[in-house]
């Protein structure tokens, strides 16, 4: 029988271990940001750690002192890495390792890098986790509502004999002990965040795609559709219904038409062959092959070819004339990579085979 899952709570955590001490928050982007800013407002002495750039310039708007990486690190008695699972191999190697105090706790909010083995930390540290579920906006509402925000936590190294008490005090120092926090080991939330990202994500979407693709063929307006499907927010609230009522129940808040529909004619999905190639992407995130290959330059290069052909297939059109229709702002973002600069990487021939895949499948 498998071991009971242990959950934490505010009562266990005891802030005394962040008395007098240094916490080097380093990176100062979404999350960053977040959680440094709820650490000084919980009583804790909080420095930036960051390159300098706009977010360097917002942490010292923000009142903090920023200092360049490695400086911040050698000064922290708990170092929380919050910069990207792509860049941190190297950045750890050069600037971190070297520089981290004897008997430093160093804390992470991604299982990622431990996980596939592409750092290696000093085995005489204390190694926590320490991972929300929310974005950084979402950490700082919810710390300043006390609405709170579930975490992922684990100890991946305990060499002082504190290492819980020290990665409580972290999570109830950010907010993430207003709501119970959960045990996993650092493998696990690896694997539970890339599987939501990798398999369930684009599932969903797919399904979405084709909807929207079966309703404008038969002339469905595609404001109406577009509406019904996601913009008026309505599936966020059924997903909030899910999150307190349950995945099946949260139907009887629905008319007894749409329980009706929904249940007779969902059976018609159940053979979609969705298991097998799920448990296909599981086994490639947990043998660490995924990581293996995002490593590699060539990954790199196609990211910047998907996400360009991802971000001028037919759905972006269609959004922006409903959005136009609507009298909707859309968000500013950035639109993935400008075709001149791609030229280059379009015309490689030994990427011709996967281009031409990315071409077809996104509808370009």
């Amino acid at each position: 029988m498998p071991n009971e899952t242990r959950v934490f709570h505010s009562d266990q955590a005891n802030q005394k271990f962040l008395s007098n001490k240094t916490i080097s928050v380093i990176g100062y982007g979404n999350q960053g940001r977040a959680q440094a800013l709820n650490l000084r407002d919980n009583g804790a002495h909080v420095i930036i750690g960051n390159i300098k750039d706009e977010y360097h310039e917002r942490a010292k708007q923000d009142g903090f002192i920023v200092h360049d990486l490695a400086e911040a690190v050698s000064i922290g008695d708990y170092v929380i890495l919050l910069i990207p699972d792509e860049v941190l191999p190297e950045v750890f190697e050069g600037q971190i390792q070297p520089n981290l105090k004897n008997g430093a706790v160093l804390s992470f909010a991604s299982g990622y890098t431990i996980a596939f083995n592409l750092i290696q930390v000093p085995p005489t540290m204390d190694v926590i986790l320490v991972a929300p579920r929310m974005i950084g906006v979402g950490v700082r509402e919810r710390f300043l509502s006390k609405e709170g925000f579930y975490c992922f936590v684990g100890v991946h190294q305990n060499s002082s004999g504190k290492a819980w008490e020290h990665m409580l005090a972290i999570t109830d120092g950010i907010g993430g002990l207003i709501k119970p926090s959960i045990e996993v080991t650092f493998k696990q939330e690896a694997i539970l965040d890339l599987f939501n990202e990798q398999a369930f994500g684009p599932a969903f979407g797919q399904v979405l795609l084709s909807s929207i693709s079966v309703l404008t063929e038969k002339g469905i307006p595609p404001e109406a559709i577009l509406v019904e499907m996601y913009i008026s927010e309505e599936m966020s609230y059924t997903y909030q219904q899910m999150a307190r009522t349950g995945l099946v129940k949260q139907t009887l808040f629905h008319s007894h038409t749409s329980q009706y529909g929904a249940m007779s004619r969902g059976i018609r999905f159940r053979n979609l062959n969705l298991k097998s190639r799920m448990e296909k992407i599981y086994d490639e995130i947990e043998s660490g092959s995924f990581a293996q290959e995002w490593q590699q330059p060539r990954s790199r290069l196609l990211f910047k070819i998907i996400r360009f052909f991802a971000m001028r297939q037919f759905i972006n059109t269609l959004e922006k004339k409903v959005h136009a229709a609507l009298g909707l702002e859309p968000a500013a973002v950035l639109d993935g990579e400008d075709e001149h600069h791609l030229s280059a990487l379009l015309d490689n021939p030994d990427l011709k085979a996967e281009i031409d895949s990315f071409r077809d499948f996104y509808e370009y």
